[in-house]
């Protein structure tokens, strides 16, 4: 009887542990693929993942106002842009996203204007952009004019301009030799193009240089994040081959920052430092206030807003030094608003001109 208790209770304690162990195995393989499959959608969701696009067909790009093709252009495989309108093309690169990060990509310009016709080439990329091409900043280069004789077309070698707001006629009338620069470029060759992005500024380099070309502190594009765009010109080919973007965690930034309220306010310009305390109100797009500090107290300030985006200006009284009599003069500022900072371009027509900062008061 004991031998027989022994055996059942041996065959029963069995069956129980092993059933036991066959729900636990089940239940860790469950949990095992469940993690998996999770770790799998982080990896597949992750926004800083390198884009690489070959560009060697035109399969994913959405072009408007003229033509994409692929050829072999100079012995790689590119995509050649072309219109034969008066406007210019603009291709969207499907599935591309960048805030901040690297963008890099070889580029080739052949221009195809009659003799004695002025055409030094517009061949560009465009970052942060909408798939319509309505939006973007971008950074284009001039390969004819960096072999300019004439100095002032020289530094119009590359250039950065923000669709819709921002195109070269305004930047250039309103802050000269600030949006553009000179660089050593050539048409008919390729050129390697890396743009960094870091919140609101972005810098161009050309050539593996590890001096960058062009430096905007301040973009003026309306979005923080979006696709890229290879950008061309009428009278010319542009070619573009291995696009690679690397984005990196972008700063924490956000657009809508508010301006209301009193700014301790820096202007930090070749001329020198000066000082002042700005008490703007916003009214819509309609920005209204006043300064008080550097060029006289009380000047009436006027402006407008967008989206954390401001652009002021005041009259006010300019002095060469202490003694002397204030002259007539007018300062223009523009910038960004962040938080309880603010900062961007300051100029004083025909003085002085840098960049100033801001810091709101707190009540």
């Amino acid at each position: 009887m004991k031998t027989h208790r022994v055996v059942f209770f041996g065959s029963v304690f069995s069956r129980s542990l092993e059933s036991r162990f066959v729900s636990a195995l089940s239940l860790l393989l469950s949990l095992f693929v469940a993690c998996s499959c999770r770790a799998q959608n982080v990896s597949g969701g992750n926004s800083l993942a390198q884009q690489k696009f070959a560009l060697a067909d035109t399969v994913g790009l959405s072009v408007t106002g003229g033509k994409a093709e692929a050829v072999e252009y100079l012995g790689r495989k590119a995509v050649r842009l072309t219109t034969q309108a008066n406007n210019v093309i603009f291709a969207y690169v499907n599935g591309s996203s960048i805030q901040d990060g690297v963008i890099e990509v070889d580029v080739a310009v052949k221009i195809t204007t009659p003799p004695g016709v002025r055409m030094p080439g517009f061949t560009g990329v465009t970052f942060r952009s909408r798939p319509d091409g309505s939006k973007y900043d971008m950074f284009y280069l001039r390969p004819k004019n960096a072999q300019s004789d004439d100095q002032a077309m020289r530094n119009h070698s590359v250039q950065y301009v923000a669709k819709p707001d921002y195109d070269w006629y305004p930047l250039r009338r309103q802050w000269p030799w600030v949006y553009e620069s000179w660089a050593d470029l050539k048409p008919e060759t390729w050129t390697h193009v890396k743009i960094e992005i870091h919140g609101r500024i972005a810098q161009l380099f050309v050539n593996n240089s590890n001096t960058p070309s062009l430096v905007v502190n301040g973009l003026k594009g309306e979005d923080l994040r979006g696709g890229v765009g290879l950008w061309s010109y009428p009278g010319e080919e542009s070619y573009f081959s291995n696009l690679r973007i690397s984005p990196s965690n972008p700063l924490p930034i956000k657009n809508s920052g508010e301006v209301d309220g009193k700014w301790n306010a820096v202007f930090a310009s070749d001329y020198g430092r000066f000082e002042g305390v700005m008490n703007l109100h916003r009214d819509g797009k309609k920005i209204t206030g006043t300064w008080s500090g550097a060029f006289g107290k009380e000047l009436a300030v006027t402006g407008t807003w967008r989206d954390g985006y401001v652009e002021l200006s005041f009259a006010g009284g300019w002095q060469d030094d202490p003694k002397s009599t204030a002259v007539p003069m007018v300062a223009t500022l523009a910038g960004w608003i962040d938080d309880d900072k603010a900062g961007g371009r300051m100029k004083v027509d025909g003085r002085a001109d840098g960049q100033w900062s801001a810091v709101r008061q707190k009540e």
